[in-house]
């Protein structure tokens, strides 16, 4: 059983970090909760794009979800996290071949990285002191089997953004300069957040993205005010309030477990792929990308209610943040993307 935070004396708090909010702790928002949980059921899904207000919990629920993923087993020196010693790259220097559990990584790109901090490159420090071509890997390989977080993502450079296409197009990092020649496996959970006040995200990577949400501002009292009151308790005691909190974020892990050993046997009808072929049509939603990951994320859903089918009521829950990021502008409707998807939900799946 995976170990919960328990409470630490202030000796204790003062020697490490302090355990993230909660992610059940987080108040409102059910949207990005649910799409978070969705891509950690099945990563399959592709993804989860944030975009919304400042200080509405988006960087606070990707640490929360690092929390409290379920430990993956791999290898305990393994630069990729292999699961198996077979499976770690050969260029890697493995001095500890033991398999453990390890947290579910949850890597950062900040703004302005460099590309080689991205995908590796040559460890100079060993090349000059012992004459070695050895790799250094980068944010790529530490993410694998895990999740990949950019916080204003729409401000990433260009060069960048080509980088994370064709990585997350073939799941796979290659790097080829240096006079090395490497390659390694890189599938992660891209997930990204910002500001649309600060820009658009690129149509290409916008696409890779398998569910997008929007989060605003709470607009009624109450629930500013037990944000409010949730931050200050953690403030002031991170220990014990997320020990009040280990209970709920236990019960979630355990769906999200449930949820993954369901989900192969979760029937899809025909019923359901005519429906999700429906909608993307009356969408005029692009390739068939859209019907996969509605289906995907509707599958999922549908694993973690312990349901044995899609129906129509999963797709419909799902539908706005599997498609809405994918429609066409149009100008003679004024209508936002979740107003259009909901439209054509109620028009097509009544």
């Amino acid at each position: 059983m995976t170990a919960l935070y328990r409470p630490k004396s202030p000796a204790q708090a003062a020697t490490g970090p302090k355990p993230p909010f909660p992610f059940t702790a987080i108040v409102g928002q059910d949207d990005m909760r649910l799409a978070m949980v969705l891509t950690a059921i099945d990563p399959m899904i592709g993804g989860v794009l944030v975009f919304g207000d400042r200080g509405t919990g988006k960087s606070t629920a990707v640490r929360g979800l690092a929390a409290l993923l379920p430990p993956i087993r791999a290898v305990a020196s393994c630069p990729v996290n292999s699961a198996d010693p077979s499976q770690c790259p050969p260029w890697a220097d493995i001095p500890d071949a033991s398999v453990i559990d390890k947290p579910t990584p949850v890597v950062d790109l900040p703004l302005g990285v460099s590309e080689d901090r991205v995908t590796g490159a040559l460890d100079v420090e060993r090349a000059i002191a012992a004459g070695v071509k050895a790799f250094e890997p980068g944010l790529l390989a530490r993410a694998n089997r895990g999740y990949l977080y950019i916080d204003e993502v729409n401000l990433l450079e260009d060069h960048i953004v080509d980088l994370l296409l064709d990585v997350a197009q073939s799941g796979e990092n290659v790097v080829e300069r240096d006079g090395l020649s490497i390659r390694h496996p890189a599938r992660f959970v891209l997930v990204g957040s910002g500001n649309p006040e600060e820009g658009d995200l690129r149509p290409q990577l916008l696409d890779r993205f398998g569910l997008s949400v929007e989060v605003r501002s709470p607009r009624d009292i109450a629930t500013r005010v037990e944000v409010v009151l949730r931050r200050e308790a953690y403030e002031a005691d991170p220990y014990a309030f997320a020990a009040t909190w280990a209970p709920e974020e236990a019960r979630l892990r355990t769906t999200i477990l449930n949820a993954r050993a369901a989900l192969p046997k979760v029937q899809t009808p025909r019923a359901a792929l005519e429906d999700c072929a429906s909608l993307c049509i009356a969408l005029g939603s692009d390739g068939v990308r859209g019907e996969l990951t509605l289906l995907r994320a509707a599958r999922a859903l549908a694993a973690s209610e312990a349901a044995p089918s899609v129906t129509r009521d999963h797709l419909r829950r799902v539908a706005a943040m599997a498609l809405g990021h994918r429609l066409r502008r149009d100008p003679l409707d004024e209508a936002g993307a979740a107003d259009r998807v909901a439209r054509a939900v109620s028009e097509t799946l009544a």
